[in-house]
């Protein structure tokens, strides 16, 4: 471990110790209808703080939305961190990410709807949660590439969990994600995929003099009421972004 590893980690852990009892004054015993806001809210100010120790260079690009689906390709753990820390949001997650030291035990207080996708009848339950949030006004982010990859290119979308926004009308919208290291190779130290393992890949991340991050917004404009169609079209908009300048 490199001294500035090791001097992120240990900020990493005071901020653990901060936000932890801010959560449960906040959230911890909100009224069931206010919770997943709350919960929301919390994962918004943890993340504002937890990005600045990665010494992550933020650009964003387009207009964030409040509210709806809000769907974006997938590169490492650290997009989590970087959507949640410019808007509250409930994520879509897979489910071990719950085993991950800190990630998981941060990622489950702000209320991560966590997805077993070897077992087909969670995806039911899934919906139901995404239905549940985005009826409450809440913007919720979903990685339907079903798993992170190096960002050469976009994987297929999964249809699955496009049902919740088609059923109840909400918005759609896109979001491009990108990172570069001055001090390394993004495709394999910050994005998290392979046979990468959690905690050495995020010591390392950890030691890099800093992280340049592109988050790109797009709107949406559904055309479709076939899943799959929707998911190849989602696709096509999130590869738009990718190529904009």
């Amino acid at each position: 471990m490199t001294f500035r590893a090791a001097v992120r980690l240990s900020r990493f852990l005071l901020q653990v110790a901060v936000t932890a009892p801010n959560y449960f004054f906040t959230a911890a015993f909100a009224s069931a209808q206010d919770k997943r806001r709350a919960r929301a809210a919390w994962m918004h100010r943890s993340a504002s703080r937890h990005i600045k120790i990665f010494g992550c260079r933020e650009e964003i690009f387009g207009m964030i939305p409040p509210r709806g689906l809000l769907v974006a390709n997938h590169l490492s753990y650290l997009d989590i961190v970087l959507i949640g820390s410019v808007t509250p949001a409930v994520f879509v997650s897979k489910a071990d990410v719950r085993q991950w030291p800190l990630f998981g035990w941060l990622a489950t207080l702000s209320g991560t709807v966590y997805i077993e996708r070897e077992r087909r009848t969670h995806v039911g339950a899934v919906n139901r949660e995404i239905e549940d949030a985005l009826a409450d006004g809440l913007l919720v982010v979903v990685f339907p590439e079903g798993t992170s990859s190096d960002g050469t290119d976009v994987l297929p979308f999964r249809a699955s969990l496009l049902e919740p926004a088609l059923r109840g009308g909400h918005p759609i919208s896109t979001a491009w994600i990108h990172y570069e290291l001055t001090d390394g190779d993004a495709k394999r130290e910050v994005c998290y995929w392979g046979e990468h393992t959690f905690f050495p890949h995020l010591l390392n991340l950890l030691g890099k003099k800093n992280v340049g991050a592109k988050l790109r917004f797009g709107k949406f404009q559904r055309t479709t009421d076939d899943r799959k169609e929707l998911a190849g079209q989602l696709r096509a908009a999130v590869l738009k972004l990718k190529a904009e300048k």
